[in-house]
Formats: C-alpha cells, sequence, structure tokens
C-alpha cells in the first residue's frame, strides 16, 4: 500500500510501505534551490557545505554535497553508488537523491585519507523548512559581491579620469 503525508509546504513524503526508506516527491517546479543539511558521523573531522544546491528534476530531489576534502572517492546512498562530480584537485563533490527530510538519512562515503580506503558511515539531515531560493548559497553571494565590487572599481575609475582630466584644464 502506498504512504504518502504532506509535512511541508511543496513536500510530500511517500513509499510503498513504511518498512522502506521513504522517497521524497516535491511539489515544485524543475529548478535549482538551496537548503539546509547537517553532517553527523565519522570521527566529527568532516564537514559539508550548508547551505547546499537543491535541485528538482522530475519531482525528484537531489542534493549536491560538497566534503570539506578532495578525499572521497565515492558515496552510496540507498545502495546506490555515487561518483564525484567535481574536478581534479578540488573537494568532493557527489549528486546524490533526497530520500527524507528532516530525518537522519544514512549514507556511506569512501576516503581516501587514511592511506587505504574506507567506508565511513554517516548521516545527512535535509531540513524541509529551509528549502529556498538558489541565491541563499554563499556561492551565489560572493557572484554578488565580486559583482557591485567590479562596478565600484569601474566607477571609481570612470571618476577619478574626469576628476583629474578636470584638474588639468
Amino acid at each position: 500500500a502506498l504512504v504518502s503525508s504532506c509535512t511541508a509546504p511543496f513536500v510530500c513524503m511517500a513509499a510503498a510501505d513504511t518498512t522502506e526508506m521513504q522517497a521524497v516527491e516535491f511539489d515544485r517546479e524543475d529548478g535549482e534551490y538551496s537548503i539546509q543539511v547537517d553532517l553527523e558521523g565519522g570521527s566529527g573531522k568532516a564537514s559539508v557545505t550548508s547551505p547546499t544546491l537543491f535541485t528538482v528534476k522530475d519531482g525528484n530531489g537531489y542534493a549536491q554535497i560538497q566534503w570539506s576534502s578532495s578525499n572521497y572517492d565515492y558515496m552510496i546512498v540507498d545502495g546506490e553508488k555515487y561518483l564525484p562530480t567535481n574536478e581534479e584537485g578540488m573537494n568532493s563533490v557527489f549528486e546524490i537523491p533526497i530520500l527524507t527530510l528532516d530525518e537522519a538519512m544514512p549514507v556511506v562515503a569512501d576516503t581516501t585519507a587514511m592511506g587505504t580506503p574506507h567506508e565511513i558511515d554517516y548521516t545527512l539531515t535535509f531540513y524541509s523548512d529551509s528549502i529556498g531560493s538558489k541565491s541563499q548559497l554563499p556561492q551565489e553571494a560572493a557572484k554578488r559581491v565580486v559583482g557591485v565590487a567590479m562596478v565600484i572599481i569601474v566607477g571609481g575609475g570612470i571618476l577619478n579620469y574626469f576628476v583629474n582630466k578636470r584638474n588639468r584644464c
């Protein structure tokens, strides 16, 4: 039997039965959003970027998980293996499905930081009440700051040119 419940605006939970991990269906337009995520488990040294990019495709939600290290070479979510999408030398980034909201979602991440690969159990918690605009991401804010700084620099340069030109006359 299909179990379904809506716990927050734009979010519905559905599962084949209550013993399986519930797949999340998002009642939002396809697009990019932000979502708050917490990481628990492991040694406590690793972290993930939060808020993170959250993408809705055909009603399904996916999170871009960026680790604080470049040493993660795969993740396992609900038995499926996910490979990193980052460029070589950058911190490890994975696009994984969001299987549940507002409760811990078990994942496994394989790290090579200790010489030999080790699979480490973690949990990720995605918060439904934090879903917002992609512009809330720190990366997007940094882009806006750089844009404003460029406008100020160019504007200052133009103003300086005219002030100096006027003083010469």
